[in-house]
């Protein structure tokens, strides 16, 4: 018998536990250090694919897209690569993209590649670790490599639609490896349904029917400059004389949705006034605010240098008192052309499209756009100060809100896009999800009162944003920063401890979020009437939202959405995909519902609801009124937040 096995042994006659358990430690540990190096190994990966290099790259690519298969919403794809050496080769299929701040392009979209070398197929292989790169062997005398592909979508993508087209260069495209984006050269064509006016930031350089083809740029201005198309369009240039253009271009499905009125273009006009006296001379030699006005898209954008795609309800216009909550939509984009694309933070900005991009400073980028987004909106007179503060209400309510907090800090949540994006979040609220959006703009709030605070009212965050933004003369040349860049220019404006109090507010996990409010003189509170805006946002969700009482926002046939983590519906057994068919035994209506919540105090709510295939009750441990978030004046304080909203001058 081995002698440690013995030890056990004795150890079990004696029924000592302390000697047996030591004896089994003892045992295992000889165990496993025995089978240390016995076992499968590691096959090696394969080579690293090349780095990309600062370096020129020799003659330009030529890519023409084909947009006319509307029935399939097939883009049919030729491209056209100049040699740089003969021998091994390796593509990339852009990965990461830059709006979203992730890996989020699908190179499953890519089908039927075909690769030539003059006239003659050659092969190629998938790399089996990044499955975005193909690599070939260029034949010696080759002078370009000729591709051809599909890029494929889904036939309920409105992406290629017989009367509109929306197309992003790098989800058509190979490039080679070993290169900054920048220094590849791109001549690209599109060809579309006839009928469709097209829209880009690109320069066109002639149309041929129904071909556009565009000046020669690089690699990263193209990726930079989606194509946006329509039957039914209008371009406006709503620069004042001897500005950058400014062009309103407006797309829709339906030739009366187009029907914007003086007062819009008015209040877009003073977004751009009131945005250059925030950040100063624009860093675009002309930007296309490319407005797709459709209900077959969620309203939302996406940001570049020179454009920005901005899907909103086909009724903006048309029905403008129904859009209290995407006021601030072009608004949030354009600040994005100074804030992100123009100045970008160091850790993010990549080379190439396959560079993995890291999103420390999201609370910045994002953070402090939708904060200014906000106070634009306000300024240009696109929502009045009433309805931004019902805005912030809400970003207040959901920042109040968020349990998750215990847990994840603000800097954690910076980084959900690297691992959030595509994965269902069940329990928001705990697990938390991009919350450096509203919770940017409490931040960002409270860093303009400190400023306004410790100046005596000389200086705000607009002295900021001047000094960071405002650089360069209107370079088109991204300038990268830094957390301390950041600091150093606050610093510069009002000298504070600035690394120390955003470092304590961004790893902070208390519930003090909203000090910058008070520090306004503002406070949230909560009433039993929504505000328009509250009833809005509703509205868009699709949702009765009942957050804020019972804990759970519920759709008109009862469908359970969101449940408050540890909230009364949370405690009643109560979760995310729950049907309610009753209340207090009365057939579910959003209505019936709602009278319920108010009448809690003396008759309690009983819930029928159907689950997993089964029927249940629950009684909710809730007695109070409806809770609807609102702002409110603390009384003898000093209102921040109307200098902050009022426009400059």
């Amino acid at each position: 018998m081995h002698g440690n096995t013995a030890d056990v042994v004795a150890a079990l006659r004696r029924k000592s536990i302390p000697a047996c358990v030591a004896a089994c430690l003892a045992l295992t540990s000889l165990t496993v250090a025995a089978e240390v190096g016995v076992g499968p190994q590691p096959v090696p990966y394969p080579a690293p694919i090349a780095a990309p290099r600062d370096i020129a790259f020799a003659g330009t690519i030529t890519l023409a897209v084909d947009a006319t298969d509307t029935r399939h919403k097939v883009f049919d794809v030729r491209e056209s690569i100049p040699v740089q050496a003969p021998g091994p080769m390796t593509l990339l299929y852009p990965a990461w993209e830059s709006a979203s701040h992730a890996e989020t392009a699908a190179v499953v979209s890519l089908a039927g590649l075909v690769i030539r070398a003059e006239g003659k197929r050659i092969a190629w292989q998938r790399d089996p670790v990044n499955v975005h790169a193909f690599h070939i062997d260029v034949p010696a005398g080759a002078r370009t490599i000729d591709l051809e592909f599909q890029y494929v979508t889904r036939a309920a993508d409105a992406q290629l639609m017989p009367d509109s087209a929306l197309l992003p260069w790098h989800r058509v495209l190979l490039y080679p490896a070993g290169w900054f984006a920048r220094d590849i050269s791109v001549a690209a064509t599109l060809k579309l349904p006839p009928g469709l006016h097209a829209f880009s930031a690109l320069e066109v350089e002639r149309s041929i029917d129904d071909t556009i083809v565009y000046k020669p740029t690089s690699l990263e201005t193209l990726t930079d400059s989606p194509v946006a198309a329509s039957r039914y369009a209008r371009q406006i240039n709503l620069a004042p004389e001897g500005a950058p253009p400014f062009r309103l271009d407006l797309l829709t499905e339906h030739p009366a949705d187009l029907a914007e009125t003086r007062e819009d273009l008015a209040t877009l006009r003073a977004l751009i006034d009131q945005a250059g006296r925030v950040f100063g001379v624009p860093h675009y030699a002309h930007y296309d605010a490319l407005v797709t006005l459709s209900d077959q898209f969620s309203a939302g954008g996406i940001e570049h240098l020179e454009s920005a795609e901005d899907n909103l309800p086909a009724d903006y216009f048309t029905h403008p008192g129904q859009q209290l909550n995407n006021r601030d939509l072009i608004a949030h984009e354009y600040v994005h052309s100074w804030n992100g694309r123009f100045r970008q933070p160091a850790d993010l900005w990549v080379p190439t499209l396959n560079e993995p991009m890291r999103d420390s400073l999201l609370w910045v980028y994002e953070g402090q756009t939708e904060f200014w987004g906000r106070v634009l909106a306000a300024r240009s007179g696109m929502r009045s100060p009433q309805e931004t503060l019902d805005k912030l209400a809400l970003d207040a309510a959901v920042v109040a809100e968020r349990p998750g907090r215990a847990w994840k800090s603000l800097a954690d949540s910076s980084l959900d896009p690297l691992f959030v994006i595509g994965h269902p979040m069940p329990w928001r609220d705990w697990q938390r999800r991009e919350d450096y959006y509203p919770e940017g703009v409490m931040l960002w709030l409270y860093v303009d009162a400190l400023i306004r605070e410790k100046s005596g009212g000389h200086k705000s965050l607009d002295d900021f944003a001047h000094a960071f933004f405002a650089i360069d003369g209107g370079s088109r040349i991204t300038r990268t920063y830094t957390f301390d860049d950041v600091c150093v220019a606050l610093n510069s404006v009002t000298p504070y401890d600035w690394a120390g109090f955003l470092r304590a507010r961004l790893e902070s996990q208390k519930t003090d979020v909203l000090d910058g409010l008070a520090h306004d003189g503002w406070r949230l509170t909560f009433t039993d009437t929504p505000t328009e805006t509250f009833r809005q946002d509703e509205i868009d969700a699709g949702v009765s939202n009942l957050s804020y009482s019972i804990g759970l926002a519920v759709t008109k046939d009862g469908d359970v959405r969101t449940v408050a983590w540890q909230g009364p519906a949370f405690d009643a057994g109560l979760a995310p995909g729950v049907r309610i068919q009753s209340v207090n035994g009365k057939p579910f209506t959003s209505e019936v519902l709602a009278a319920a919540v108010r009448a809690s105090a003396t008759v309690p709510i009983e819930l029928g609801f159907e689950a997993d295939g089964r029927s249940g009750s629950a009684r909710v441990p809730y007695r109070g009124p409806l809770r609807y978030p609102r702002l409110e004046r603390i009384a003898g304080s000093k209102d921040r937040i109307a200098a902050l909203l009022a426009p400059l001058h």
